[in-house]
């Protein structure tokens, strides 16, 4: 499976790829520092991502405008969108699932339950029907 991370935290995109090889996945991430350089991303010649790790949290554009730019784009709107984030607030969650998204995994602060929650949705997207470009 491809995936875009979309992630400004370097601590981050290296746990999700340490989680990855740590699981013996064999899925390749792309690297996304903001929803600007993602959206630059997609629209290039490059091959679309199977999925989208979101975080809604980072500067320049983040995680909802991200969103709303990506849904109303005829090409781009299908590709599955899960949101990695440390917020709670109810606020984010609604205006995410309104967009479109796939699912909201809330980032837990032990490694353990983070490597966990990662593992269930990748187990998950890795036996879904995915449309591939």
């Amino acid at each position: 499976m491809n995936i875009l991370l979309i992630e400004d935290d370097i601590i981050e995109v290296m746990k999700l790829k340490r989680t990855v090889s740590k699981l013996s996945l064999t899925h390749s991430i792309i690297e996304a520092k903001n929803g600007e350089d993602a959206l630059q991303y997609l629209r290039s010649d490059q091959k679309l991502p199977d999925i989208i790790f979101l975080d809604l949290n980072m500067p320049r554009m983040n995680g909802v405008e991200f969103l709303a730019i990506l849904k109303k784009d005829d090409t781009l709107q299908y590709l599955p969108t899960i949101v990695l984030t440390t917020s709670e607030n109810r606020s984010d969650l609604l205006k995410c699932y309104q967009a479109g998204i796939a699912g909201y995994v809330i980032k837990p602060l032990k490694y353990e339950d983070y490597e966990y929650k990662l593992n269930v949705v990748l187990e998950y997207w890795n036996v879904n029907q995915l449309i591939k470009g």
